[in-house]
């Protein structure tokens, strides 16, 4: 029976209480909102799969507390996973600010993984208080690609997922061209030693 799958990956999404990280997970996943905040006890997670350049994709997403008492519990998520998606919310200069504490907690629990800013809320200029280029700016700054998104209004919501599946999918296939390459490079290696120890012996 053929899998149902090509990948499997783990995401996590991260950032301040109230940004709207569960929000823009129902989004992606039921494509439904709902306007009450219901903050996150723990973790919570849901699936959906893609296709991207004709491989399916099965995305674990998960969706964690980010008010501090939960930070333990937030951490031993870190674990297996592909990609994180830090999330701040536009109209909140705090959780701006906060980003660059959340990109340092990757740094610590899982250095070598793919990463996305996310601003949500992007859905009343009004209220916009993290202009769009300072956070192109820090985005720039920090290496990571920037989305503004609103989940109220399903707005690049789609995309954003899409873009840190291709990063992940893309590092995936790197990583297994490396290791590939190494191993070609010591069966050569192998080759050779073991055409001298022949010589050797003549």
């Amino acid at each position: 029976m053929a899998r149902e799958y090509d990948h499997l990956f783990k995401l996590l999404i991260i950032g301040d209480s109230g940004v709207g990280k569960s929000s823009l997970l129902l989004r992606f996943s039921d494509n439904v909102f709902s306007g009450s905040h219901i903050t996150t006890i723990g973790v919570d997670f849901k699936i959906r799969t893609m296709d991207v350049g004709g491989e399916r994709v099965k995305l674990q997403i998960w969706d964690t507390a980010g008010q501090e008492r939960f930070r333990t519990i937030t951490s031993t998520y870190y674990r297996g996973t592909h990609g994180v998606i830090v999330v701040y919310d536009v109209t909140s200069a705090e959780s701006f600010v906060n980003v660059q504490r959340w990109l340092q907690e990757i740094t610590t629990n899982c250095e070598d993984v793919c990463r996305i800013l996310v601003g949500n809320k992007d859905d009343d200029p009004n209220r916009k208080v993290v202009e769009t280029q300072d956070a192109r700016r820090f985005a720039e700054q920090m290496g990571v690609r920037l989305y503004e998104t609103s989940a109220k209004d399903n707005i690049h919501v789609e995309d954003m997922f899409k873009a840190i599946t291709d990063l992940v999918l893309r590092a995936k296939k790197e990583n297994q061209a490396r290791m590939q390459q190494r191993a070609a490079s010591d069966v050569v290696k192998i080759g050779r030693s073991s055409g001298r120890s022949r010589g050797k012996c003549c």
